[in-house]
């Protein structure tokens, strides 16, 4: 599963997905051989989930994808029909959006890479992997812009740089510029790059464009390749910073890194800007995955007051 899962090129995110609900179905079929499975198993598998497990039908959706996998690329078997599979309820959750003085508030509480690294995100829509896996050469202070490469779905975009950022980015830029610099010096192992192109460039990962803008402090063991390099900054660093942040701007909601991204898309649909663009600078693939956001943002309540508020006091 793993060989053919790197074969395919998937991110190791979804290798370890995968490898886990493998593991869950292993166990559910208590250890069975693999040619004996068929689509008898699948579908009490995934029954077994909704039923009894509860998870949500994006999670029995997760663990359906890897075990089609397993069946498609592992076994060379295809799965039948499985329309009598009991689904998981899926239920409509509207996101968590920050109002501007939120966000405000919020970054008053940030300090130094992890207050620049929050307002990339929401200055322009971004996901926290696509923040912190950005490399030098995306970045395009002429144009205002930053390029997004293998986002969600292997799919590259454009995305907004904001201008309050420039002048502190271009300073982290040159700080870090020497950490690279020493790294040279030191002769460290390259910075992994995606796909192929290490075999194809093997000199590629030690040019300065390659480099992470947020590159890690320390070296750390590649979990693929057991190589010793310098890895770019975890995402749990500014996870932890975020909910610390959060707590003291007192702000009661659940706020996560996300929620700068459901901002971002909800402030720019609320300042008068199309459904189209605001998808586009998203990356999404379906125009209805954009337009939850018109049901939380303010400028699309058509002006419809509570009746409560025609009572004079």
């Amino acid at each position: 599963m793993i060989n053919i899962l790197r074969l395919k090129q998937r991110s190791l995110d979804t290798e370890k997905v995968y490898v886990y609900w493998l593991r869950m179905f292993y166990r559910f079929l208590d250890g069975s051989s693999p040619f004996t499975l068929d689509d008898t198993h699948v579908k009490d598998f995934l029954t077994y989930l909704a039923v009894e497990r509860h998870v949500a039908s994006s999670t029995q959706n997760q663990a359906f994808n890897a075990i089609l996998f397993l069946y498609r690329h592992v076994l060379d078997k295809e799965i039948g029909n499985i329309r009598d599979v009991v689904r998981s309820n899926k239920k409509r959750r509207l996101p968590v959006v920050l109002t501007k003085e939120e966000v405000f508030r919020l970054f008053k509480y940030l300090l130094g890479i992890y207050l620049l690294m929050a307002q990339i995100i929401y200055g322009g829509g971004m996901r926290l992997k696509e923040c912190v896996k950005l490399r030098i050469k995306d970045i395009d202070f002429e144009r205002n812009s930053i390029m997004i490469k293998f986002g969600k779905g292997g799919k590259d975009r454009e995305t907004l740089l904001p201008e309050i950022v420039k002048s502190d980015l271009k300073q982290h830029i040159e700080k870090i510029k020497e950490l690279f610099e020493h790294d040279r010096k030191n002769d460290t192992p390259s910075v992994e790059l995606p796909n192929a192109l290490e075999r194809k460039y093997p000199n590629a990962g030690k040019e300065w464009g390659w480099q992470w803008v947020f590159p890690s402090k320390s070296l750390s063991v590649d979990p693929r390749t057991k190589i010793i390099r310098r890895h770019h900054i975890h995402v749990t660093s500014i996870q932890r910073q975020m909910r610390h942040a959060v707590r003291k701007a007192g702000i009661t909601k659940r706020v996560t890194t996300h929620t700068l991204r459901h901002s971002f898309a909800t402030h720019l649909l609320e300042d008068g800007y199309d459904i189209r663009t605001i998808q586009d600078s998203l990356g999404h693939s379906n125009l209805r995955t954009t337009m939850i956001y018109t049901h939380v943002a303010q400028k699309n309540k058509l002006g419809v007051k509570s009746p409560l508020d025609s009572f004079k006091r």
